[in-house]
């Protein structure tokens, strides 16, 4: 019988270690994952200053700034 327990457990071990190797990513995912979240942020960041969308954003806002309660 203790034998089978430490075959189990010795199983189970192995098992962890080998989820443990493949959990999350590794550090040029997370290099390539910025990259592209701060080209995200730059193109976001032209779009909502351009001429345009500002001027439909400052109307918005005082819009809802005007409004009677």
């Amino acid at each position: 019988m203790y034998q089978a327990v430490r075959a189990r457990l010795g199983a189970l071990v192995c098992k962890l270690r080998a989820a443990r190797r493949d959990a999350g990513m590794v550090t040029s995912e997370y290099a390539m994952g910025i990259v592209a979240a701060v080209a995200f942020a730059v193109v976001l960041y032209k779009v909502v200053n351009s001429g345009p969308v500002s001027t439909a954003l400052r109307n918005i806002v005082q819009q809802a700034l005007d409004g009677r309660m």
